[in-house]
C-alpha cells in the first residue's frame, strides 16, 4: 500500500471521494471510482484490505436461505454474475448440493419453484448478453437427484477430478445415510468465492491506479462538515519512526461510509441517525485427513438457532473444509445480535465479541466451537468425525440495515449532504452499491455519464489485467499474514462438461 504522509495530488475541478472502510464494499467502491478516474482515498483500520466476515460462496440465487423473498434471490443472482465478470479469478468453480434431512419441517419440492424462477432469470440474462454466462449452462442451473439415482452413484468409484454433475454427487452419495433425507437432493450451480483472492484482486488493482490512495492501519477518528458542503476526515496512524500516533485531516468532496459493523460509529461522527442490526458470526477451519474425494459444497437445511440448525460444508484443496452450523453453540452466539438505539446509530456488541474482533480468539474456545462444528457435520457425514480443527476461525460482525434479520440483499443509501453509506449483507452486493454511487454522481452533475462503457469489463480494465497466478500468489501471502492455511486462498475449480 502507499505510504502515509505522501500528498494526494488532485485536479481542483475534479471530485474527490473519501471511502471509510476497506472491506468488500469499500474496496470495490474505491476500485470502481478509481477505474473511472475519480480521485479516491480509502481508509482501512486493518493492515490489509477485505478483512471482513467469512465469505465462502457467491449466493448466486440465495438458495441457502429458504426464508428470504424471491425478489432478494433474483437480486443476489444478478449481483453475483456481475461480481464474477469483474473478479473472475476469485471464484471456486464447483456446485452446491442442498439436502433436506428427514427431521426438517421443509420439503425439497418447496424449493423448486424458486429454482425454476432463477434458472429462467439466468437464461434471460445470458440471452441478453453472452458475457453473463458465468455459472455454467442455464439449463443446468439446478439438477434433481432421486434416491434411486443416488444409490446407483454410490456404487461408482470416486473420480480424481469431477468432470460431470454426476461426478460431483458421488462423494455425497457414498458418505451420507440416504435413509435420513428427503428427496430429491438438489445440485445448484452456486460457486465458491475466495475472500483471500478477492482481497488480492482489489489490492493489486488499487496499487496500480494513480487516482487511488490507500491508507491501511489507519483509523478515522472524526468527521467535520465544511461550509462548501464537503468534509474534513480526521484520521490517525502509528508512525514507527516517531514512535507515536500521528493525527492528520484530509478535505474531501464526498464521504462513503463503508465501515461494515462499525458503520454506525461513522454515522455518529456525521450526526446522522440510522436503524440497523449487527450480528456476530463465525465459521470454522477444519481438516479432514481421511478425505479421498473432491467435494462440492453441501448445505444440510435446518432451523436457525436450534440444535438442528443448517450445516454447511465448504471444500478447499488438501482436505480443508470451512464449516458453518447455524446453532447458538457454533456459528451463532447468544446475545450476538444487537440493535441500534435512538441515542446511537452504532449497535453495541458485548465486550466478549469486541475482544475477538480486536485481538482474536482464545485457542480453547476456538477449538471447542470447531469441534462442535465437526460433530454437527458428522451427524450427516459420519466419516467427518475424524476431522480436526485446523486454524483460526473465520469470523466477523455482519451489519443488517433496518430490523429484518432475514434481509440479504442491500447496497447503498444517501443521507445528509455529500454522504452515503453502504450496508451490504452479502459481498456480491458491493458492485451494486458502487453503481448506485456512480448514478448519484451523474445525477448531481459531478461526473459525466459514461454510457459508452456500460459493460463491466470496460469499467474495470486495471482489475482485469492481472492473471490468475498473480492473484493467487498475493492471496496466499495474505492468508499467511492473517494466520490461515494457504489452501483457503488456493484455486479450487473443476468446470463440468455441458
Amino acid at each position: 500500500m502507499k505510504n502515509h504522509g505522501l500528498p494526494i495530488t488532485t485536479t481542483p475541478s475534479r471530485l474527490k471521494v473519501g471511502v471509510i472502510g476497506g472491506g468488500i464494499a469499500g474496496s470495490t467502491i474505491a476500485l470502481r471510482l478509481a477505474e473511472q478516474g475519480i480521485n479516491v482515498a480509502l481508509f482501512e483500520e486493518g493492515t490489509s484490505l477485505v478483512n471482513g466476515p467469512p465469505i465462502c460462496h457467491l449466493h448466486a440465487g440465495g438458495n441457502l436461505y429458504r426464508e428470504i423473498s424471491n425478489e432478494q434471490c433474483v437480486t443476489l443472482l444478478k449481483q453475483s454474475i456481475d461480481s464474477l465478470r469483474v473478479f473472475p479469478h476469485t471464484v471456486n468453480v464447483r456446485p452446491t448440493v442442498i439436502a433436506v434431512p428427514s427431521h426438517d419441517h421443509g420439503e425439497p419440492s418447496d424449493l423448486i419453484p424458486r429454482l425454476e424462477l432463477l434458472r429462467n432469470t439466468y437464461q434471460q440474462m445470458v440471452n441478453e448478453n453472452i458475457a453473463n454466462k458465468m455459472i455454467g449452462e442455464p439449463e443446468q442451473y439446478f439438477t434433481l437427484y432421486s434416491k434411486e439415482k443416488l444409490c446407483n452413484l454410490a456404487r461408482r468409484e470416486i473420480p480424481s477430478a469431477p468432470a460431470t454433475l454426476d461426478d460431483w454427487m458421488i462423494p455425497v452419495a457414498k458418505h451420507i445415510d440416504l435413509d435420513k433425507f428427503k428427496f430429491p437432493l438438489i445440485l445448484v450451480q452456486e460457486y465458491g468465492w475466495s475472500i483471500f483472492r478477492l482481497a488480492a484482486s482489489a489490492s493489486l488493482a488499487l496499487e496500480q491506479l494513480a487516482s487511488s490512495e490507500v491508507f491501511t492501519s489507519t483509523k478515522v477518528t472524526n468527521l467535520e462538515q465544511t461550509g462548501n458542503g464537503g468534509w474534513n476526515i480526521h484520521y490517525q496512524y502509528y508512525d514507527p519512526t516517531a514512535q507515536d500516533h500521528i493525527t492528520q485531516e484530509m478535505p474531501v468532496d464526498f464521504i462513503v461510509n463503508a465501515c461494515g459493523y462499525q458503520t454506525g460509529t461513522i454515522d455518529n461522527y456525521a450526526n446522522l441517525q440510522r436503524q440497523r442490526l449487527v450480528e456476530f458470526k463465525a465459521a470454522y477451519v477444519t481438516r479432514w485427513p481421511d478425505c479421498n474425494a473432491v467435494w462440492p459444497e453441501v448445505i444440510f437445511h435446518g432451523e436457525r438457532s436450534t440444535p438442528q440448525g443448517m450445516a454447511q460444508l465448504t471444500p478447499y484443496p488438501d482436505g480443508y473444509f470451512q464449516l458453518h452450523g447455524m446453532t447458538n453453540d457454533i456459528t451463532l452466539f447468544k446475545n450476538g445480535l444487537v440493535s441500534s438505539s435512538k441515542l446511537s446509530a452504532q449497535p453495541e456488541l458485548d465486550t466478549t465479541f469486541t475482544e475477538k474482533l480486536r485481538h482474536g480468539w482464545q485457542k480453547t474456545e476456538a477449538d471447542m466451537r470447531s469441534q462442535r462444528a465437526i460433530e454437527h457435520m458428522s451427524q450427516f457425514v459420519p466419516a467427518y468425525q475424524s476431522a480436526m480443527p485446523s486454524g483460526e476461525p473465520l469470523f466477523g460482525a455482519q451489519q443488517i440495515p433496518g430490523s429484518d434479520v432475514t434481509l440479504r440483499a442491500a447496497d447503498i443509501s444517501f443521507d445528509g449532504n455529500g454522504y452515503a453509506r453502504t450496508e451490504i449483507v452479502k459481498g456480491s452486493s458491493a458492485l451494486s452499491a458502487a453503481d448506485g454511487l456512480i448514478r448519484h454522481f451523474v445525477a448531481q452533475g459531478w461526473i459525466e455519464d459514461s454510457a459508452d462503457s456500460n459493460e463491466r469489463e470496460q469499467q474495470f480494465p486495471v482489475a482485469l489485467s492481472f492473471d490468475e497466478l498473480a492473484i493467487e500468489e498475493k492471496a496466499k501471502a495474505l492468508a499467511v499474514l492473517r494466520g490461515y492455511p494457504t489452501a483457503l486462498a488456493a484455486t479450487y475449480s473443476f468446470p463440468t462438461k455441458s
